[in-house]
C-alpha cells in the first residue's frame, strides 16, 4: 500500500533548471508536485554558467534581487571568439547579452522557489506503473511522471532511451574555482567578456569565463577519445596566454549530454514526459542546454495543464509538437559545410572566427544566443485551478482515450 499523504498530481525526477521550472509553473496552476533528486541542494554543479535575457524573461527573475541575496550575477557585454591558436575577434555589445551565474546558487534558487515538495538525497530507484498511476520507490504516487534527471535519467531509460554507444554524446570537462586576491589582480580575463576557443578540428570548443572572484574553465567535444589530453593541452594553452594561473587548485570533472536532433529520445509515454538533458535537447551548434531545459520544462507544464487530467499519449502529444515547433526537426540535418573537405572547412573557419561580423552575427547571435527567437511565454495557459487538499487525485470522467483517474484512496 502507498500512503495517500504521499500522493501527488505530478512527480518530477530531477531538481535542476528543467525540473524546477516545470514544477513552479505547475504549482502556480494549482497542481500538487513533488521533486525527487539524489543530490542535496545546493549541489556542486559545474557549468560554464551563463544565461541569456530570454531565460531571465522566461523565468521572471529580477537580477538585482537575485544578486542582493549574495549570489553571482555577472553581466556579460562581450565575447572573445577564435579557433585555438588563430587570430581572435572581440565582439562588444551596448547592453548585457548574457548573465554569468554559478550553478550551485542558480539551481538552488530555482528549486526552492518552485513551491514543490522536495525529496532531496532521494534518488529515483524503482519505477512501477499501476493502472494509470506511477509508484516511485514504493512510497510516492503520481498520475504524471516527468523525467528531468539529466543524461542518465532513470525515467528516460524506463521510456526507452538507449544509453551507451547508440547515442553520440558530447563529453565536457569543467572546473570552477575561487581566485585569490593576487590572482584576481593578475587575471587577464575580463569578467564582462568570456572567451571561446573552437578546437583546431572544429569538433568542440573550450572556454574561460570569470565571474567576479570565480573563474570557470572547460572544454567539450563531439569526439571524446583522449578528452583528458585535449583538456590538458587547452589548460596549457591558457596558462601560456596567462589567462589562468598555473597549477590549478581544482579538479576537472566531466559530464555527458546529447545534442538536439542527433539521437532523439522518446519525449512522451502514457502519463510521462521527458525534459531538459533527459530528453537530449542541447543546442546543436553551441551545446548550450540551460535555455532548452527551462523552456522544455515550461512547455511540459503547459502540456500537462492542457491535458486536463487525461494523461495518455494522445493528450500529451502536444508537448512533442511544441518541442519541434520551438527547436526544429528532431532528425539529423546537414549544411553546405558537410560537402567540403575537412581541411578546407577548418581553414575557412579559422579565418571566419577572426572576423568580428561572423563572430557576432553567426557564432554568438545565432549559435549561442538564438537572439532571433523571442523568450518563451506560456503563462496564458497556465491558469490557476481549484484544487483539493495536497495529494488528492480528482476523479475524471472516463473517456474514449483514457480510463477514469484513480482517487487517492484507491489501493
Amino acid at each position: 500500500m502507498v500512503a495517500s499523504d504521499d500522493t501527488f498530481d505530478v512527480l518530477i525526477a530531477g531538481g535542476g533548471p528543467a525540473g524546477s521550472s516545470c514544477a513552479r509553473a505547475l504549482r502556480r496552476a494549482g497542481f500538487t508536485v513533488v521533486i525527487c533528486d539524489r543530490a542535496e541542494f545546493p549541489r556542486d554543479k559545474l557549468c560554464a554558467g551563463w544565461i541569456t535575457p530570454h531565460v531571465v524573461a522566461a523565468l521572471g527573475i529580477d537580477g538585482a534581487s537575485y544578486a542582493a541575496g549574495g549570489r553571482t550575477w555577472q553581466p556579460i557585454t562581450g565575447f572573445r571568439v577564435s579557433r585555438l591558436g588563430d587570430a581572435e575577434s572581440r565582439v562588444v555589445y551596448d547592453r548585457p547579452v548574457s548573465y554569468g551565474i554559478r550553478r550551485c546558487e542558480f539551481d538552488d534558487f530555482l528549486l526552492h522557489r518552485s513551491g514543490a515538495e522536495l525529496q532531496l538525497g532521494a534518488p529515483v530507484g524503482r519505477i512501477e506503473r499501476l493502472s494509470d498511476v506511477w509508484v516511485i520507490n514504493g512510497t510516492l504516487r503520481a498520475r504524471m511522471l516527468v523525467g528531468a534527471g539529466g543524461h542518465f535519467c532513470l525515467v528516460a531509460q524506463h521510456l526507452g532511451a538507449r544509453l551507451g554507444s547508440a547515442e553520440p554524446i558530447i563529453a565536457a570537462h569543467e572546473a570552477e574555482f575561487e581566485l585569490t586576491a593576487d590572482q584576481q589582480r593578475a587575471c587577464a580575463v575580463e569578467p564582462e567578456v568570456p572567451e571561446i576557443f573552437f578546437t583546431r578540428d572544429l569538433k568542440g570548443y573550450g572556454w574561460v569565463f570569470r565571474k567576479g572572484r570565480f573563474i570557470n574553465i572547460g572544454l567539450g567535444r563531439q569526439d571524446n577519445a583522449k578528452l583528458g589530453d585535449h583538456v590538458a593541452d587547452f589548460v596549457a594553452f591558457l596558462e601560456r596566454r596567462r589567462r589562468i594561473p598555473a597549477n590549478l587548485p581544482a579538479k576537472f570533472r566531466g559530464h555527458p549530454y546529447l545534442l538536439y536532433n542527433q539521437a532523439p529520445r522518446p519525449l512522451i509515454a502514457d502519463g510521462a514526459l521527458l525534459i531538459g538533458d533527459a530528453a537530449g535537447l542541447a543546442y546543436p551548434k553551441s551545446g548550450e542546454g540551460i535555455r532548452p531545459a527551462i523552456e522544455s520544462g515550461l512547455l511540459a507544464a503547459d502540456a500537462i495543464v492542457q491535458a486536463n487530467g487525461c494523461y495518455d499519449r494522445a493528450h500529451l502529444a502536444g508537448y512533442e509538437r511544441q518541442i519541434v515547433d520551438r527547436f526544429g526537426s528532431r532528425t539529423t540535418t546537414w549544411s553546405v559545410a558537410d560537402l567540403l573537405p575537412a581541411r578546407l572547412t577548418c581553414a575557412l573557419a579559422g579565418r571566419l572566427f577572426a572576423r568580428e561580423w561572423f563572430a557576432r552575427h553567426v557564432v554568438l547571435d545565432r549559435w549561442f544566443f538564438h537572439a532571433d527567437q523571442a523568450a518563451l511565454n506560456v503563462t496564458g495557459s497556465l491558469t490557476p485551478r481549484t484544487r483539493g487538499t495536497r495529494g488528492a487525485i480528482p476523479r475524471q470522467p472516463a473517456t474514449a482515450s483514457g480510463p477514469a483517474a484513480l482517487r487517492s484512496d484507491t489501493p
